[in-house]
């Protein structure tokens, strides 16, 4: 259901794309690394009831057990709310990452930089961060705005300022992929966990 979702989405958004790079993309979105991500997103180890030896293992953050989650998950909106809802979810969890992979293609340029390539197509102009924080030292949160032009295109949280600016990113580049060059208020918020930290 979620590979459907994800293939129907990608077609829709992407008529013009090769049958092949349509294929890659569609894997690279809905691949144990990127549901993995979701999950921990989601924080959803926390949640998950395991034995006590994966549990000390590093059990709630393996790649391999989120993104079992993270599908199950899916699956249980399924069964409960029919395929409308699991749609939505799928697509609310999904989309950024779908719209990130079609500007340089699967395992291209982080989010910052796909946002900079896609912005100089596009405008005179490159893409301008600002970013808040609060909470204690241990536990800072971030939230970063990035505007294009004065224009408010994408908000972003995340445990340090590079995190949240490139979580900003990737809500930007779900703005300009479905032409809303200005969001304003309404900006895309998301959030880029601990794991992508390497990316930012």
């Amino acid at each position: 259901m979620l590979g459907l979702v994800v293939a129907a989405h990608v077609v829709e958004r992407h008529p013009d794309l090769a049958e092949g790079a349509l294929a890659k993309l569609r894997a690279a979105v809905v691949s144990e690394s990127a549901l993995a991500e979701v999950g921990r997103e989601l924080a959803i180890g926390h949640d998950l009831r395991l034995g006590k030896g994966e549990a000390a293992s590093g059990g709630r953050d393996k790649s391999s057990i989120l993104a079992d989650a993270v599908e199950a998950l899916i699956g249980a909106v399924y069964l409960d709310g029919g395929l409308d809802a699991a749609r939505a979810m799928v697509l609310d969890l999904l989309a950024g990452r779908i719209a990130a992979e079609a500007v340089e293609g699967p395992g291209g340029a982080d989010h910052k930089t796909r946002l900079q390539v896609l912005v100089a197509r596009r405008f005179a102009s490159s893409p301008a961060y600002s970013s808040t924080d609060e909470g204690p030292d241990h536990d800072k949160r971030f939230r970063a705005e990035v505007r294009v032009d004065g224009r408010l295109l994408g908000v972003g949280h995340g445990r340090s300022k590079k995190l949240a600016e490139q979580s900003a990113a990737g809500a930007a580049l779900v703005a300009l992929e479905t032409g809303a060059d200005d969001v304003g208020a309404g900006a895309a918020s998301t959030t880029i966990s601990e794991s992508e930290q390497g990316h930012a």
